[in-house]
């Protein structure tokens, strides 16, 4: 697949049967509508105990996706006010809203985040949130570049060069992995975000 224009992408993004890849404040991501989840896990040849995180572009996008008490949300909210956007996924219980197949061992959670870079945030204000996962073929490194991408997932669609230019700022660190159990946090994965 070429390398598109930004309209292009969200376009195809919309559709539901396409794949697309941008950058993030940490690692480039595959995304695609989260009802489209099975694309991922088959392209990427992922294993289906690694559920995938639900990209938006704001935190109110997101919360629609998740369930708890009132209690638990002003918590959840409060640490996504000090993080968002940024390098953090919060995995809360899920709400209905939530298509089984972004989490298929366990459709009970799911991993939310917002990222800090404004193109991920212009293209997820246009989609609304989407499934996603580092570029990558499942246990390999990330892939950083947009020609890495189309060699090794050559049906995604990438943006073309003059839409990244000002993408400069990710880390290549993944995010936090933050899991709420009961009443506290449990770091799945240590990344750039202390909690």
């Amino acid at each position: 697949m070429p390398q598109v224009s930004i309209q292009t992408l969200i376009s195809a993004a919309k559709l539901g049967n396409q794949i697309i890849s941008f950058p993030t404040d940490t690692v480039p991501a595959l995304a695609v509508l989260p009802e489209a989840s099975e694309l991922i896990f088959t392209t990427k040849k992922r294993d289906r105990e690694k559920p995938l995180i639900l990209m938006g572009a704001t935190p109110e996008d997101l919360w629609p996706y998740i369930t708890g008490t009132p209690e638990q949300l002003q918590i959840w909210q409060q640490i996504a006010a000090s993080h968002w956007p940024g390098a953090l996924t919060l995995v809360l219980p899920a709400s209905p809203k939530v298509p089984p197949a972004m989490n298929p061992t366990d459709p009970t959670t799911i991993g939310l985040r917002v990222p800090n870079l404004a193109i991920a945030q212009k293209i997820l204000q246009q989609t609304g949130p989407l499934a996603t996962t580092s570029a990558n073929l499942s246990g390999q490194p990330p892939l950083e570049t947009a020609a890495e991408i189309q060699q090794n997932f050559p049906e995604v669609l990438t943006l073309e060069a003059s839409e990244l230019k000002t993408t400069t700022t990710a880390s290549g660190l993944p995010s936090t992995v933050a899991k709420w159990s009961g009443n506290s946090w449990e770091i799945l994965r240590q990344g750039a975000v202390e909690l």
